[in-house]
């Protein structure tokens, strides 16, 4: 029998239990449980290439903190190179939501921006 992986779709609010079957390479073979083309989409995705949306605080010049994101998910192997990165960050006090503080957070092409303003 193949390998399988179970996964609840995230795209929207139904949550399909999906079924992803591997072949003995490692390839997906079948995905079963999904309604529509985005839960199938969904399940190539993370089956694949998996990816995060980042989200944390980082501390501002007067030791108050403020939250983050990154503006767009990254690779879910980077998740701990990115905290690391964020860690580091002193903001200054006048962030307000968006702008930029990281660019091109660990070799990614995606910015941690501000969620709050400060």
């Amino acid at each position: 029998m193949a390998n399988e992986r179970r996964l609840t779709c995230i795209v929207c609010p139904k949550g399909c239990d999906l079924v992803v079957e591997f072949d003995d390479t490692g390839a997906i073979k079948n995905i079963s449980g999904y309604t529509c083309p985005r839960g199938k989409d969904y399940a190539i995705a993370e089956c694949t290439a998996p990816v995060r949306t980042v989200t944390s605080t980082v501390r501002c010049e007067d030791g108050e903190v403020v939250a983050v994101k990154t503006a767009k998910p990254i690779p879910k192997e980077k998740i701990f190179e990115v905290m690391a990165a964020i860690n580091k960050v002193v903001a200054p006090n006048t962030l307000k939501i968006g702008d930029v503080v990281i660019e091109k957070v660990a070799g990614t092409d995606a910015d941690v921006v501000a969620t709050a303003n400060r």
